[in-house]
């Protein structure tokens, strides 16, 4: 009988196309180029292998290539038939996640994890900043993370793949002790695992640990191919990094070499998304040569993501429209976002109008509208999914709005309570305005 790495039976006879699947899975688990073409080989070594056609098709899947991704799901759910009652609910939850039914695929996922925890495909469809409980609207996503990660802890000992999630989830809860060691675990366990070096990141950026993570990038990054699907997040991570210490130009060196869309190998949603909250947090600290880089950015969104629906995405959205001072833009997506609340098909509810409105306002120097909008939503932020790190640019634009709009008693307080959780070079600059003449 052939097994996945996790001791889980497959329904093919081919030993080369188990192997290639149980390589091709690892390398989506670590975020490591290659995994389409390990698994494009298992699906030539045996044509039927239907859990090989599926995270195929999650691959196409991760890369936006929507067509490709549902003709691999529909030809695993066909040749699943045939396999047995775990391969046959494995493909489902995928194919559910490829095909929209982000409730439905949440339901089915945590049913097959009770029958087969070991599942780990299946696993991380719900985990990380853009997994399907961070995209369901649910405002304890991060707590949900935990939950199911410790929840079935005790079937997976010390994988590298399960202490790589176990930690970001905890960081993402605010237990960043716990997640930066089982972060470091992990990449003890496997160098080669660009989820656990992003998973470091985001522990280090909770704990103010900036020099610590850019030492620790510069360290592993050469490492990492240009071709790998974090890449360019890493970068973006990197870019931060100059930001917090007043380093512009090192930060937009970074997006035009590695970030930017026409540069980046990252997954479209990564890449629309670090670009446009890049451009916009450089823009918080320094507006000289922003504006012209918002145009790349701003086609890139209209040809990738042309509809509403993605509040992540929705949101970045209104960065690059307000970014570029397309008030028809924001406005027509504005009545897309409305339409959808209508219909109950927008699960962050008014939190991405609001939002938009705000980023809207800010950007035409109408910073007392900015700060009522902002306001009402700034604890709801969370509904938009992404990490903390990502969402904290909504938290930057508030305290950015009070210093302009004659606010510095309100930016004090909310930079205190920052410089509370995490040391920040940025943040101490920015209250020292407030306390400036």
């Amino acid at each position: 009988m052939l097994t996945d790495r996790y001791g889980l039976q497959l329904a093919t006879a081919s030993d080369v196309a188990a192997a290639s699947y149980r390589e091709g899975v690892d390398l989506v688990l670590s975020a490591w180029p290659g995994a389409g073409e390990r698994l494009e080989a298992a699906i030539a070594a045996d044509p039927s292998f239907a859990l090989a056609h599926i995270a195929r098709a999650r691959v196409h899947q991760m890369r936006a290539e929507g067509a490709a991704a549902r003709t691999s799901a529909q030809q695993a759910r066909a040749l699943a038939l045939a396999a047995s009652t775990r391969e046959q609910s494995h493909t489902n939850v995928l194919a559910l996640n490829i095909e929209g039914q982000s409730a439905a695929a949440i339901l089915a996922a945590e049913q097959h994890l009770e029958a087969w925890p070991r599942d780990a495909l299946v696993l991380s469809l719900l985990l990380g900043a853009f997994g399907l409980y961070a995209f369901s609207g649910r405002a304890d996503h991060d707590a949900a993370r935990v939950a199911i990660c410790e929840r079935h802890a005790r079937h997976y000992g010390q994988d590298w793949w399960f202490l790589t999630y176990l930690g970001w989830s905890h960081t993402e809860a605010g237990n960043t002790g716990a997640g930066r060691a089982l972060a470091e675990r992990a990449l003890e366990l496997r160098r080669q695992n660009a989820n656990a070096a992003h998973a470091l990141s985001h522990a280090l950026f909770e704990q103010g640990e900036a020099l610590v993570c850019q030492n620790f990038l510069n360290d592993w990054m050469p490492g990492y191919d240009r071709t790998g699907i974090l890449n360019g997040h890493l970068c973006w991570h990197l870019s931060l990094i100059a930001l917090e210490q007043g380093d512009v130009d090192s930060a937009m060196k970074l997006y035009e070499e590695r970030i930017r869309p026409s540069v980046s190998h990252a997954a479209p949603l990564n890449a629309f998304t670090d670009s446009a909250s890049l451009l916009w947090r450089a823009g918080l600290s320094s507006g000289d040569g922003i504006g012209p880089r918002w145009d790349e950015t701003s086609t890139y969104a209209a040809q990738m993501f042309p509809n509403a629906g993605l509040a992540f995405a929705d949101v970045h959205h209104a960065l690059v429209a307000a970014g570029s001072g397309n008030t028809e833009a924001t406005n027509a997506r504005l009545a897309q976002l409305r339409a959808l609340q209508a219909k109950g098909r927008l699960p962050a509810g008014a939190v991405v109008v609001n939002l938009s409105r705000g980023l809207q306002a800010f950007a035409a120097g109408d910073y007392k509208t900015a700060i009522a909008a902002l306001e009402a939503v700034i604890s709801d932020t969370v509904c938009i999914g992404g990490s903390h790190a990502q969402r904290e640019l909504i938290e930057d634009t508030l305290i950015v709005a009070y210093l302009r709009g004659g606010s510095p008693e309100k930016a004090r307080a909310t930079i205190d309570q920052r410089l509370h959780r995490r040391p920040s070079a940025r943040d101490a600059a920015w209250r020292a305005q407030t306390t400036a003449g």
